[in-house]
């Protein structure tokens, strides 16, 4: 199973390498701050889509789209979560205060549009980082994970490389 990891797309135009790549995942999971229904719509065209709001999202996603969300894969647990709530640009923190009182393998965050991978403990925490927003970071970038016989991998991807 390969997952396509997106955060922070912001109603810009979505990359042509991203588009490609994701007309083959199994799922695209984003992060939040998709900000637009043509943009969400886009994706979900691509392959079946789960998302969470951001903190820039169009009141008709927030209405449509949860805070938080906990998807089951392969008996992974991963937990998705923009990172906008509570301190304004410690989206990490606040990822990892969302999940606290829930046994996650993943936890999927956006909100700070800079790619990060990192094992704490037993979870992995993963940021995508923003395929068209350079705000706060210096490349554009999108996640995969793949999960293939009991094992999970998560890489980040920079675009036009």
């Amino acid at each position: 199973m390969i997952l396509g990891i997106l955060a922070d797309t912001h109603s810009f135009n979505i990359p042509s390498q991203v588009i490609e790549r994701f007309k083959t995942v199994d799922l695209i999971i984003h992060a939040g701050d998709i900000t637009d229904m043509p943009t969400f719509k886009q994706l979900k065209a691509l392959a079946p889509l789960r998302a969470v709001q951001g903190n820039q999202d169009a009141e008709e996603l927030k209405k449509e789209l949860p805070l938080k969300d906990i998807i089951v894969c392969d008996n992974f647990r991963i937990g998705v979560t923009h990172g906008h709530i509570g301190t304004s640009l410690e989206a990490l923190k606040n990822a990892m205060a969302s999940f606290k009182d829930d046994k996650i393998d993943v936890v999927i965050f956006g909100h700070s549009h800079k790619a990060f991978k990192e094992q704490i403990g037993p979870v992995l925490y993963f940021n995508p980082g923003s395929p068209n927003d350079l705000n706060r970071t210096n490349f554009f970038s999108y996640g995969l994970i793949s999960i293939e016989a009991g094992q999970i991998k998560a890489e980040i991807v920079r675009i036009g490389k």
